[in-house]
């Protein structure tokens, strides 16, 4: 709900959501009556009925303490009607009334979405906001200086990631913004009688599009069409938010620091994990990280294109700077002399054909150009010793008029030595006078070129004999195509008509078609031999000629025009490069010991994983301070090691121009790191040996992840390890510039020892990386990779940045969006812009006016004990109760993910193996998410907040949320957790699918549930909750009536599939039912 997209505090507007509700509900029903029948659409509504008569009661407290005849109370008695009404239905009507109650939620949800882009774009001061902070900030007393350098130095990188938590099919996605686009439409108010009609119909088309498609993925993505969803992102959204975004930060500096943000500075940056991420995922090779790439640039170039398409449209001017106009003569002259050739090429084509055919009529060629026959019109004629190309305007349509009207324009073009000096001028000015003109017409006519009214001169034969070829070729040969080309770009061979910014930008748009065209056959794998001037590589390639076109419109004094599409174009290449984002790496530290085992063990040298760390580091730090490589080429390995080789030669070839970084996951050793670093070195040592040059662009920034609880308490230590040694000290500063990188993981922390433990230790642990690197004069960058749900790291962004320990957000931040996330902070340009700008203004407080630490040390030791206690609760009922495993099975619908293809990785790391330790976290808090206990996000909290109540420490506990940032954050968080949680929906999933014998554990779990809401509640200070949040508590209760009965639905499609696991009738119904509750609960894991 707005956890996933905005801040914990922002509201929206009920009145206007309400009424679109309705508005859409309205639509959705008229569409089930075509689609289902009256007699159906009322099934539903009395399933509907009943679900919001229960949850009407239980919000406001009716009927809690009346029990009917068994003892049940009210509210339990409708729903138990409500689920023998389900119990009593056929798989097909239970599947209907899942179908239109999911499609409900997720226009609901559409809805919502749109109200806050509504508010937003509303409002006059914007919380959050670049103006918002910069003015608070200025207000603060900080000058306006260092505010105007600390955005400008900003470096924040987004990564998006390809975990398989996104539910909707992207076809659905892509029909969801099409309703949002018809909203924002509909709301209008010039909108006519006939026009509302008209978007009415259009979302009864849309809607009715969403009820006849297929809401499952019938086969497994791959992880290269992961990456294609992820580009779609840009393609749909970021490319449009990010100009947006950056004309906010220079609007609000311009006023509040009387600067704007520098042309090519961009805070922000994006990279990907889709096509890199290897790890536990063995169906992205070396050949899928090279594809990607290739991928990413392609679109790149593609999306460039049609910016310089309607570029060229736009910048039709004359008057330019003399630097462009050079530059746009140089390419003139290029264009020339190939076009020259072109026809020399051709005219060879037709010699040889009138060989072939003597009998055909044709006026002879002559064997050379009569004098001063390729002077233009318009210039000064010369001797007729000019040496320069000609230029040739073909004309696709050769009528008699044209002939007789442009004999002097019609055949080439060309320059004499005096127009060439003075083209820039006369470029600049964008004028040639009509003395001129006259003078140069008279040159002409003396020297025999100029228009004469002569019947017939060796010119006109000359002419017409040309024309009447060209009439030919155009109609018998392959020039009518490529002529055609050139009528949809006309040229005119008038100087004065030239405009220079559509010269330049035409070479940069033949430049990014051929570096289009390169990367197609580099992704089919055939030979290209392009030379590297014509095509483009890095950005900065590209971004010459476009800052020479500004800089020429400033300088003609059209700085409007200049701050239009061209900056905004400029801003997307100073932001996406020519990769859009950047390709990380990721891979087990484990595989690494592998690889360096089997090259130990080939060059005689023992076993590298038997080794102790010191003897490991000895030997790598050798071998890193070597000039020879390790890995010999005749080496025979297996295909795991083969494959961990062939990345690390693909990581050479592509270089650090399309890769961002080299992730260890698991990392839990200075070894670790340095094991990289010698595999990378040693495959760049092998790919510039081959190549005969040096490898592109520079080595990949090597980064540990610790993600474990034992991991995250050793990261300073590690850190500091590495900084010790010289040689990666020096490999740091000089190819990094003394920047160290770090990421933590939230997921497997969260999963290890439960979410309050996870959060405790993550904040220790970048306190203690941040004073390693402090230590040793190094920055830190810390790479936090936070999940989509609480459970695993995620939350509301700004609330999350705020919260981090003070000095681990110095101007740098990088973050991952990962499923779900992705779409619905970016799916929408509209919230991507707010998304972006939340981003920059939490990194830009964050590092001028850093959160506050612990007032008290004595604070530290209470979160040090409610941690331990919290983490032994958690620990003793996740891993070491035999029953839970099995409970865990029973009561969710854990072991039928699998079905749901969502993602190319597997849910476990280890394939085959069971137990709770080698479930990924994606899985474990995807599956109590749908049984709405939603248990990793709260287990344990309560029994540790209990302890610290009874010893004590109650005021310190609420002096600690109201003074201390991060304390407040957590428990904000857990609270938002418990007021999605359901209890009689999860006792629900227990009574009927968990054997008597473990119903025990379910008991237990819910009294703790309980436990942990009444001391959330002590410590925040809140009467209910969700308290200072009315927003979300609201939209919560809103959805109940749809989401209640998906649940009851999903609970009986599991009691028979497991009675008929074979049956693909019951699994297609069960991914139905998940996909609505994924709709309802607005995340999933």
């Amino acid at each position: 709900m707005t956890d996933t997209t905005d801040d914990i505090a922002e509201e929206i507007s009920f009145q206007s959501f309400e009424d679109d509700c309705r508005l859409l509900g309205s639509l959705l029903n008229d569409v089930l009556q075509r689609e289902v029948g009256q007699a159906f659409v009322d099934k539903i509504e009395r399933k509907r009925v009943l679900s919001l008569c229960s949850c009407n009661m239980r919000s406001a407290g009716i009927g809690i303490g009346v029990e009917g005849e068994d003892g049940c109370r009210l509210p339990d008695l409708i729903d138990q009607q409500l689920s023998f009404q389900i119990s009593q239905m056929t798989l097909q009507d239970a599947v209907t009334v899942a179908r239109a109650f999911s499609h409900y939620l997720n226009l609901m949800s559409i809805a919502e979405t749109h109200h806050r882009v509504r508010k937003a774009r509303n409002t006059v001061h914007l919380s959050k906001s670049c103006d918002d902070i910069f003015n608070r900030i200025i207000q603060t007393g900080v000058p306006p200086d260092d505010l105007y350098n600390t955005v400008c130095k900003q470096e924040v990188e987004i990564v998006l990631t390809a975990h398989p938590t996104q539910i909707n099919r992207r076809t659905l996605q892509y029909k969801h913004i099409r309703i949002a686009h018809l909203l924002e439409f509909n709301d209008r108010p010039d909108l006519s009688h006939e026009d509302r009609e008209m978007l009415i119909e259009d979302l009864v088309r849309e809607i009715t599009s969403l009820w006849q498609t297929d809401e499952l993925r019938r086969h497994r993505p791959s992880p290269v069409d992961e990456a294609r969803a992820g580009l779609h992102i840009v393609e749909q959204s970021l490319w449009k938010a990010v100009p947006q975004y950056l004309r906010r930060v220079s609007a609000a500096l311009k006023k509040h620091t009387g600067r704007p943000l520098p042309l090519t500075c961009t805070p922000i940056r994006f990279g990907s994990w889709m096509g890199g991420d290897r790890d536990g995922n063995p169906n992205v090779t070396s050949k899928v990280t090279r594809d990607v790439s290739f991928l990413s640039r392609w679109m790149a170039a593609d999306l460039y294109i049609r910016e310089i398409d309607s570029l060229r449209f736009e910048l039709s001017m004359n008057r330019c700077s003399e630097e462009l106009a050079k530059l746009a003569y140089e390419s003139l002259q290029k264009e020339s002399s190939l076009e020259d050739r072109h026809y020399e090429g051709r005219d060879q084509s037709v010699h040889r054909s009138h060989q072939k055919n003597p009998d055909q009529q044709m006026s002879p060629l002559p064997s050379q150009l009569p004098v001063g026959a390729d002077m233009p019109s318009c210039t000064e004629c010369n001797d007729g010793d000019s040496q320069l190309p000609i230029l040739e305007f073909p004309r696709p349509d050769y009528t008699k008029s044209e002939i007789e009207d442009d004999q002097n324009s019609a055949i080439s073009v060309s320059l004499t030595k005096d127009s060439v000096q003075n083209f820039p001028k006369t470029f600049a000015n964008g004028n040639v006078t009509a003395d001129e003109c006259s003078a140069s017409s008279s040159s002409l006519q003396s020297a025999g070129l100029g228009c004469s009214s002569a019947p017939s001169t060796p010119r006109s034969n000359f002419m017409n004999s040309t024309q009447a070829m060209r009439r030919k070729l155009f109609a018998e040969s392959d020039v009518g195509r490529s002529s055609f080309q050139k009528l949809l770009e006309p040229r005119v061979p008038q100087w004065p008509e030239i405009a220079p910014y559509r010269l330049v930008l035409g070479d940069v748009r033949e430049k990014l078609i051929k570096t289009r065209r390169r990367l197609e056959l580099l992704l089919e794998g055939l030979p290209c031999d392009y030379d590297p001037s014509d095509y483009y590589e890095t950005s900065e390639q590209l971004l010459e000629p476009l800052l020479l076109c500004y800089a020429s419109l400033q300088s003609c004094g059209s700085v409007i025009l200049a701050d239009g599409r061209l900056a905004d174009l400029i801003r997307r290449v100073a932001t996406f490069g020519m990769v859009l984002m950047k390709l990380d790496l990721r891979q087990e530290s484990g595989r690494h010991s592998e690889t360096l085992d089997a090259i130990t063990k080939y060059l005689d040298m023992g076993t590298y994983s038997d080794w102790d760390e010191e003897k490991k580091l000895e030997f790598l730090t050798r071998e890193l301070k070597g000039r020879r490589p390790l890995v010999p080429p005749s080496i025979e390995v297996v295909a795991d090691v083969r494959e961990v080789l062939d990345t690390f030669r693909v990581a050479a070839e592509l270089g650090s121009e399309s890769l961002g970084a080299y992730v260890i996951s698991m990392a839990a050793n200075a070894s670790d790191v340095l094991a990289v670093e010698l595999l990378q070195k040693d495959a760049r040592l092998a790919v510039s040996g081959e190549l005969g040059r040096p490898c592109p662009g520079g080595t990949l920034r090597v980064v540990p992840l610790f993600e474990t609880v034992k991991d995250l308490r050793g990261a300073g230590s590690v850190i500091r390890k590495l900084l010790s040694i010289d040689w990666y000290r020096e490999h740091i500063i000089t190819s990094h510039n003394g920047h160290q990188e770090v990421m933590v993981g939230y997921s497997d922390s969260g999963k290890d020892a439960g979410r309050f433990t996870a959060a405790w230790e993550l904040y220790k642990a970048q306190e203690d990386v941040v004073a390693a690197c402090n230590e040793f004069g190094i920055k830190v960058t810390l790479f936090h990779g936070r999940g989509g749900s609480i459970g695993r790291g995620g939350g509301p962004t700004y609330l999350a940045i705020q919260s981090q320990p003070p000095g681990s957000v110095m101007g740098t931040l990088r973050s991952t969006e990962q499923g779900e996330m992705v779409q619905a902070k970016f799916g929408l340009s509209q919230t991507a812009v707010r998304q972006l700008e939340i981003y920059t203004t939490a990194v830009l407080l964050s590092t001028l006016q850093p959160p506050q630490p612990p007032r008290d040390h004595k604070w530290r030791d209470v979160m040090e004990e409610i941690s331990r206690i919290s983490c032994d609760h958690y620990r003793s009922t996740v891993y070491e109760n035999n029953d839970f495993p099995q409970y865990f099975e029973e009561a969710t619908p854990q072991s039928e993910l699998g079905f749901l293809n969502i993602g190319s990785r597997p849910t476990r790391r280890s394939q085959g193996s069971k137990g709770i330790g080698q479930l990924r976290a994606i899985p474990w808090v995807f599956a109590w998410t749908q049984t709405r206990l939603v248990l990793p996000a709260w287990l344990g909290v309560g029994t540790g907040l209990r302890w610290a109540c009874e010893k004590g420490y109650k005021e310190e506990l609420q002096a600690m949320y109201k003074e201390w940032p991060f304390f407040q954050s957590t428990i904000d968080l857990i609270e938002m957790v418990l007021a999605k949680a359901d209890v009689p929906i999860s006792k629900h999933y227990e009574e009927v699918l968990v054997s008597p014998s473990r119903q025990k554990l379910g008991e237990e779990l819910r009294v703790e549930l309980c436990r942990t809401e009444k001391y959330v509640l002590i410590v925040s200070g809140h009467e209910r909750l969700s308290e200072n949040n009315r927003s979300l508590r609201r939209l919560i209760e809103s959805r109940l009536p749809y989401l209640n009965p998906i649940n009851m639905i999903q609970v009986e499609i599991l009691r028979r599939l497991r009675q008929d696991d074979d049956n693909h009738k019951l699994r297609d119904a069960l991914l139905i039912t998940i996909n609505g509750i994924a709709a309802g609960m607005r995340n999933t894991g």
